[in-house]
């Protein structure tokens, strides 16, 4: 398979993830988002979106959206299953992913902070406080769920990683790149943590990607 990234995207964090749980080989090749390179017209005709990831596997046109790409995984290489089996725990795995996936992280892409700055003048400080706002929203949402429902174990649904962990650690990470308090979110912290302790989730980390800062 070969994957568009970048070092810092959560969406491409969540597939590298799924990717090395499954054992399955890769090449990414990167776009500089900094640079603008989604937007080039040799991207565009690879997502017209121009957002990453887009995965390739053999013939056909790529596979875009994250969650898409998990189902996609899922459905192709069910060896090592990354949802539960079970119809109801399913649906509850899929739903803590989508708070991430869904309702927090497009709130805080690169195309939405440049947007509220140019269109509406506002300073990085206050895009900030914006983006800060959308992390914290997510991450109560998350914890006020993963600490009172019985589904919740090791992991977000019960003793083993599914999607819903995949999009958690993505959320969690980029609360270091944006200065965001986390000491609310114990629960959270405490599946983050256990997460990126095994290598499929470090390997995957933001910044042990090519171009990361040091």
């Amino acid at each position: 398979m070969k994957m568009y990234g970048n070092w810092r995207s959560a969406a491409a964090f969540r597939v590298r993830i799924a990717l090395n749980l499954k054992g399955i080989a890769y090449e990414e090749s990167f776009i500089d988002l900094d640079a603008g390179d989604q937007h080039k017209p040799e991207f565009r005709a690879i997502n017209p979106q121009g957002a990453v990831p887009a995965l390739f596997d053999g013939d056909g046109p790529p596979l875009t959206q994250s969650l898409a790409i998990l189902d996609y995984l899922e459905e192709t290489h069910p060896g090592v299953p990354l949802l539960p089996a079970e119809p109801r725990a399913r649906a509850r795995a899929r739903s803590l992913a989508q708070v991430v996936a869904c309702d927090t992280h497009p709130l805080y892409v690169p195309r939405v902070r440049t947007y509220l700055m140019e269109a509406y003048g506002l300073p990085k400080e206050r895009m900030m406080e914006f983006v800060r706002n959308a992390f914290t929203t997510g991450l109560k949402t998350l914890e006020t769920r993963l600490a009172t429902e019985a589904g919740t174990g090791r992991f977000c649904q019960g003793e083993a990683v599914s999607h819903a962990d995949l999009c958690l650690v993505s959320l969690w990470v980029g609360t270091g790149i944006f200065g965001v308090e986390t000491a609310p979110f114990p629960t959270v912290h405490r599946i983050a943590e256990t997460c990126l302790a095994e290598e499929p989730f470090a390997k995957a980390h933001p910044l042990r990607q090519p171009g990361a800062p040091a």
